[in-house]
C-alpha cells in the first residue's frame, strides 16, 4: 500500500464516524490522493491518453470500412453501431477511470502480502481494494465516447426523450456493475492462483465484443455472451434505449438481472477467498 493511500485511510479512521457519511468522505480522500499521484507524471498521463483516442479512432475508422460493402449488420444502420461504438467505449471507460486498476492489481496485493495491511483496516475491505485508484484519463475518454453518441444521433435526427436518457444511465450503471463483478471475481481467483493477471485480461480483451450488435451473433455464441459472460448486453441494451428499439422489457430485465446476479456471484466468491487467505508470509 502506498504512504499517500495509508494516510489518507488513517486521517479519516482517527475521525471515523460509524454512519453511512464515513465512506464518502474517506473516498475523497482517496480521489484526492489519486488526483496527486496522476498530476504527478503528466508525462505518461498524456501518453496513454494520446493512444487511448488513436485507438478509439481506429474502431471508428473500422466501422466506416464495413459500411462500405453493407447497408446495415442485422437491423442495425451505420450510424446506429457508431453510437453502439461510442457507448460501448463510454462504459467501458467510465468502468477503467473508477475500477479497472484496482482489479487488476488485486493479484498483486495477494502474492506480496499488502492484502494482511487492507484486512488490518476496520472499513469494508473489497471497498477499499476496489476504489483506491483512480485513472484520470479513463474520464477524458469516456467524454469523447459521449461526444461520437452525440454526433451520431445528430446524423440520425434522433433527439431521445428524458426518459430515454434516465434510462440509457441507469442501464450504463447497470453495465459498469457487470464489467467489475466479473472482472473482480477473475482476480479474486489469485487467492488460489497466487496470480490471475491471464484472467483478469483474458476479460479485458472481450471488451471489444461490447461494441459489436448483437444481431452479429446467433446460436450458442450469442447465448454464451449473453447470459454466461454477458457483454453483448452491457452495450446494446442501453444503446436500444436510447434509439427507442428495445424488443421487450426483458431485454432491459435481463440487463439489470445479469450485473445483480454477477455482482452477488462475485461477493460470494470474494468471501470464499478472504475466509481462506493465509497472507504471503504464513
Amino acid at each position: 500500500m502506498d504512504a499517500g493511500t495509508t494516510a489518507a485511510i488513517s486521517t479519516r479512521l482517527r475521525h471515523r464516524n460509524e454512519s453511512l457519511r464515513f465512506y464518502p468522505s474517506l473516498y475523497c480522500s482517496l480521489w484526492r490522493n489519486s488526483v496527486t499521484r496522476e498530476l504527478g507524471f503528466k508525462a505518461n498521463f498524456l501518453f496513454w491518453l494520446l493512444v487511448e483516442m488513436v485507438w478509439f479512432g481506429l474502431q471508428l475508422a473500422f466501422i466506416g470500412v464495413i459500411y462500405q460493402y453493407t447497408e446495415s449488420i442485422g437491423d442495425w444502420t451505420k450510424w446506429e453501431v457508431v453510437m453502439l461504438v461510442g457507448a460501448s467505449h463510454f462504459i467501458q471507460q467510465l468502468f477503467q477511470a473508477f475500477l479497472l486498476v484496482n482489479c487488476a492489481q488485486l493479484s498483486e496485493l495477494v502474492h506480496t502480502g499488502k492484502m494482511d495491511f487492507y484486512l488490518l483496516f476496520p472499513v469494508n475491505t473489497r471497498f477499499l481494494v476496489s476504489v483506491r485508484h483512480i485513472d484520470l484519463g479513463g474520464f477524458v475518454s469516456a467524454a469523447s465516447g459521449l461526444a461520437v453518441m452525440i454526433y451520431a444521433a445528430r446524423q440520425m435526427h434522433l433527439t431521445p426523450s428524458l426518459l430515454q436518457i434516465g434510462a440509457f444511465a441507469v442501464l450504463s450503471v447497470a453495465a459498469i456493475i457487470i464489467h467489475y463483478s466479473i472482472m473482480f471475481l477473475m482476480a479474486t481467483c489469485s487467492f488460489w492462483t497466487v496470480r490471475a493477471q491471464g484472467l483478469v485480461m483474458a476479460y479485458y480483451n472481450l471488451f471489444s465484443l461490447t461494441r459489436v450488435p448483437g444481431a452479429a451473433f446467433s446460436g450458442a455464441a450469442r447465448a454464451i455472451f449473453t447470459l454466461f459472460i454477458p457483454v453483448l448486453l452491457v452495450a446494446n441494451v442501453p444503446v436500444k434505449a436510447l434509439l427507442g428499439t428495445v424488443g421487450s422489457i426483458s431485454e432491459i430485465a435481463r440487463l439489470l438481472t445479469m450485473s445483480l446476479a454477477c455482482f452477488l456471484v462475485s461477493s460470494f466468491v470474494w468471501r470464499a477467498a478472504l475466509r481462506r487467505y493465509s497472507s504471503a508470509s504464513s
